[in-house]
């Protein structure tokens, strides 16, 4: 029995000691982020922090505002003897009749314009959020006291025995009072066993009143509304975040707001927080898991401060020593230099000295002249007389053999004493910036970016891509957040050690999209991650061809650019010759171009920008022996016939026996013109579309149609028959003045320039180079 009660006894106190511990862990959630201690009368933020109300009052005349109109402190038992009697319950002093009345008519008082100042709206620096909480005209007065956090603080004294002192009965008369252990709210007063019953009596009124632990801060048993007094706040403004009374909800501002009743909003919100709870309680292990990686953060986090800081020393001492070993060689420099001088100064002295009468070149030639050896006098007269010319020289144009200044030798350190007061810690680069006019998908993945003006230098970059399900063409070159979408197909694939600023990725699936970033990398790391650009490849294999000019017949209105990509059609002299005859009338001019290949069979994709100030260009494909014979019959130029523009015929009459031997869409003055087999204007009139900077077509040979893209998001404009049973080569026909370039390959490009880094995407499915 003895040993079941000491198993009772020991599990109980282990009971104790947890609860306990538990207490004391939730410490840190009941202190106030001001002054850091339990919260006092604390007051709910517009933020939904907590703080204490005096602390607040504090921080508010730190900056300057009036010090606010704080709720009256509950009276400690022994500050006031009117609290020896439940009769006297602490309640603010009443207001006169004219106050009331006044403040509801007016809402304020007489001689007081409400314009004359503006409102006075404060600032409080919340210290969890990190940033200014407006308060609102009335300040601390709208903020409601948090009754909940209040009684969790009382639980939490009375379970950890925190109090300062114990609290007494309040009714027992001295000179022995007792230990309070009761506290009425309605009272608000403490009592001790016998004093509760005496003043409580049963069949009176104040036996229904509330009991609760004894305590020195008693709060209201309600929340009221601050503006409406004796209004309890019986709902929530979901969008205002804010409790409500009955008359607040009436207010213009509130119209429209999802406004609940508080017994919905309590029940929804206790549901949230449970299962929030529950989901917190059955997620321990990752919790554990978490926190050991943290703590292994810091740990990390401390050596690597160590090796930073010891490399940040060795930095220095590095600077140092260079400093001091330029110090000794531009001293050694500076010696030198005086050294050089002294002694040209010098010799200057003693030899102006030796002209003194006393001196030994004036008593040296005293001397010589003294000699009466006429041959030896001239043998060693020579060297005198020249010393004495050159000391009369000298004499009478005199300057310094030296300059004695030094002005040369003065150091400008301003520039140096300002990249040291300049040296920080090496920054990774910024986020690079996708070129999204030089980034295309064509053959292959072109993508190229630039690193922003204010950015570190990078070493190298790193570029990371992945193929994207489903259509995406409108979006193009568009950006979305970092992060991996739903709809990939894998993880991010990487290309590393990228030393341009572009980069090419080769055989790509076809008709689909592709997601691309960037970030860049030197001595501090990656930086951030680019915004992430998407691609979508063509539908079909690229078809590559140049520009065929063997049908010509108008040499001086055409012209071919370098690599026969690129042609201009011009009126010629002819031309101009022939309207300054003609007075009336209208004469057109057609020049037509081919590929110098033609397609047999499968899809094939290409493009080809128009140059938007062109007259009239057609695009498109034709059989290529009825493009012989249109060329060499230009009347039937002027027949509407086989024309999908024009609406005359356009193959519909044959439409049923076969489809037409042309295809082609008109563009010029900057729009393109879709035909009428297409969509149309409400008015009846064909719809015109701007024309875009690229002009995609897929041939689908097998099948006989032909789609038009817009290439820059590969959205289709339009779609058409052709007749497939022969041979078909692109074509494009000049109507006046106009110029067309087709789209450069890819891999053409970056021969030309430096080669970039390269990647092969494996693929399971049909690629662009088959």
């Amino acid at each position: 029995m003895a040993d079941q009660d000491l198993h009772t006894f020991t599990s109980l106190m282990d009971a104790l000691v947890r609860v306990s511990s538990n207490m004391k862990s939730m410490e840190r959630e009941l202190r106030c982020p001001v002054c850091d201690e339990m919260v006092k009368q604390p007051i709910v933020l517009p933020c939904l922090h907590s703080v204490c109300v005096l602390c607040a009052a504090e921080v508010l005349v730190q900056r300057g505002y009036p010090p606010p109109d704080l709720p009256p402190e509950p009276n400690t038992p022994t500050s006031s003897p009117h609290t020896r009697s439940p009769r006297h319950a602490r309640r603010p002093p009443p207001k006169s009749g004219l106050d009331r009345v006044l403040k509801t008519v007016c809402g304020s008082y007489p001689g007081r314009r409400r314009k004359d100042t503006p409102p006075l709206l404060m600032l409080f620096p919340c210290p969890l959020c990190k940033k200014d909480v407006e308060l609102g005209e009335k300040g601390l007065i709208d903020c409601l006291r948090n009754l909940t956090l209040e009684r969790i603080v009382e639980r939490y004294r009375h379970s950890v025995s925190i109090g300062s002192m114990a609290v007494m009965c309040q009714f027992c008369k001295p000179p022995q009072p007792l230990e309070a252990s009761k506290g009425c709210a309605d009272c608000k007063a403490n009592f001790c066993n016998e004093c509760f019953k005496l003043y409580h009596p049963w069949g009176t009124p104040r036996a229904t009143h509330e009991h609760i632990l004894p305590t020195h801060n008693f709060r209201p048993k309600v929340l009221v509304c601050p503006e409406h007094e004796q209004e309890r706040l019986q709902f929530y403004c979901r969008v205002c975040q804010r409790l409500l009374c009955s008359l607040c909800k009436l207010r213009r501002v509130h119209s429209g707001h999802k406004v609940l009743p508080i017994a919905q909003a309590y029940q929804t919100l206790k549901e949230k927080i449970t299962k929030e709870m529950n989901l917190v309680l059955a997620n321990q292990e990752t919790v554990q898991a978490q926190i050991g990686q943290l703590e292994g953060a810091i740990t990390q986090m401390e050596l690597n401060s160590s090796v930073a800081q010891e490399k940040l020393l060795a930095c220095v001492e590095q600077v140092r020593a260079a400093l001091s070993e330029r110090q000794t060689s531009l001293a050694s420099a500076l010696e030198g230099s005086r050294a050089r001088r002294a002694d040209a100064l010098d010799a200057q002295l003693q030899e102006k000295r030796s002209l003194l009468e006393d001196a030994g070149l004036v008593t040296y030639t005293h001397e010589l002249l003294k000699e009466t050896d006429q041959p030896c006098f001239v043998q060693a007269a020579r060297v005198t007389h020249y010393r004495l010319v050159k000391a009369i020289e000298h004499l009478q144009n005199f300057s310094l053999s030296a300059d004695p200044s030094f002005r040369h030798f003065q150091m400008d350190g301003s520039r140096e004493l300002k990249e040291i007061s300049s040296m920080e810690f090496i920054r990774a680069p910024l986020a690079p910036v996708i070129d999204t006019q030089k980034t295309l998908a064509y053959d292959q993945l072109y993508l190229c970016w630039r690193l922003p003006q204010d950015s570190a230098p990078a070493w190298h970059y790193s570029v990371e891509y992945q193929r994207r399900v489903g259509g995406a063409g409108s979006v193009w070159g568009g950006v979305r957040t970092e992060g991996k979408g739903p709809n990939s197909t894998g993880g991010w694939l990487r290309m590393d050690d990228v030393s341009g600023m572009c980069a090419v990725i080769d055989r790509l699936e076809m008709d689909s999209v592709y997601v691309l970033r960037v970030r860049g990398c030197n001595k501090a790391g990656f930086g951030d991650y680019s915004e992430e650009v998407y691609l979508h490849t063509p539908p079909a294999p690229v078809l590559a061809f140049s520009l065929d000019s063997r049908w010509g017949l108008h040499a001086d209105r055409l012209a071919l650019g370098k690599g026969q990509t690129y042609a201009r059609s011009v009126p010629g002299l002819a031309l101009l010759q022939a309207a300054d005859r003609t007075l009336t009338s209208c004469h057109l001019t057609s020049d037509l171009l081919v590929a110098d290949l033609s397609i047999a069979q499968g899809r094939h994709y290409w493009a080809c920008s128009v140059e938007p100030g062109s007259y009239l260009v057609k695009v498109g494909v034709g059989l290529e022996a009825k493009l012989q014979e249109w060329f060499h019959l230009p009347q039937d130029m002027a027949s509407p016939r086989y024309d999908p523009d024009s609406g005359h015929d356009s193959g519909a009459e044959d439409a049923q026996d076969s489809p037409p031997p042309f295809c082609f869409l008109t563009m010029g003055m900057g729009k393109i013109l879709l035909p009428h087999q297409g969509v149309t204007h409400p008015s009846g009139h064909p719809l015109t579309i701007p024309l875009p900077p690229r002009l995609g077509l897929c041939l689908d040979f097998d099948k006989g149609r032909v789609t038009f893209y817009d290439a820059h998001s590969l959205r289709m404009l339009w779609e058409g028959p052709v007749d497939c049973s022969a041979p078909v080569c692109p074509a494009f026909c000049f109507i006046g003045g106009g110029a067309l370039q087709l789209q450069e390959l890819v891999a053409n490009r970056s021969i030309e320039q430096t080669p970039p880094r390269r990647v092969t995407i494996q693929t399971r499915a049909t690629n662009l180079c088959n």
